[in-house]
């Protein structure tokens, strides 16, 4: 039975995930004995434009290790999949780069396959959501500013990892994504990520507009759009 109880803040809650396992890592506690969790997201937060931080490159504290940068580049994809489990993995794969030296020569192994092929599927999701997402030009009562909306179903939690790619593309107005397991929001260089939206994928064109507003305002609860960063 795991002895040591791990609950990151967020499902993609990397600089967490990093900060816990150089934790256990220090202490020696092997993957078998860590249990990893991570909380649902119901807050709305606001970031400006870079969003996301690499894997950390320093060892953690205590233990005499280089990771290779291909291990950081992977635990940036894998923390976004979907499996649960994830977490566990990328600890054991950490685990077993400090103990077991050869895995890095090992293109064979099972964790090592099962992490590359979660990073794969991340990408596919990215590149997907980026070339698919289709927006739709609506008004809000409150100003009669446009809004440009789109809605799209992630099969992973990709969303904030998409988002950059959105303030280059819609530079010059105001835009929303809404997505099951996460929304955002633009406005200049600002971003506003909030829970998942609440709304179908398909709806009538006649009475799309109003439905699309009130799932808009359930997730960010309000009108008016981000300040643009200064």
């Amino acid at each position: 039975m795991a002895q040591h109880s791990v609950t990151l803040a967020s499902q993609t809650d990397l600089p967490g995930f990093r900060r816990e396992a150089r934790t256990l890592l220090a202490g020696l506690v092997p993957p078998e004995e860590a249990q990893w969790d991570a909380r649902a997201t119901h807050e709305l937060r606001t970031e400006a434009r870079g969003i996301g931080r690499p894997c950390d490159e320093k060892p953690p504290s205590g233990v005499n290790v280089v990771l290779p940068r291909s291990f950081l580049s992977l635990c940036n994809m894998v923390i976004l999949h979907h499996d649960p489990a994830r977490f566990a993995l990328l600890y054991r794969l950490l685990w077993r780069l400090v103990h077991e030296p050869g895995l890095q020569r090992d293109p064979h192994d099972d964790d090592r396959l099962r992490a590359l092929h979660m990073a794969r599927a991340v990408r596919r999701d990215i590149q997907k959501m980026r070339s698919h997402v289709r927006f739709r030009t609506l008004r809000l009562t409150a100003d009669g500013e446009p809004l440009q909306i789109a809605w799209f179903a992630p099969d992973h939690y990709i969303v904030e990892a998409v988002a950059p790619f959105f303030i280059r593309r819609m530079a010059h107005g105001r835009w929303a994504v809404l997505t099951p397991v996460g929304c955002v929001r633009g406005w200049g260089e600002s971003l506003e990520f909030g829970p998942g939206a609440p709304c179908e994928p398909r709806l009538d064109r006649d009475t799309a507009e109003t439905a699309w507003l009130d799932c808009y305002r359930q997730v960010f609860g309000a009108d008016h759009p981000l300040e643009p960063t200064q």
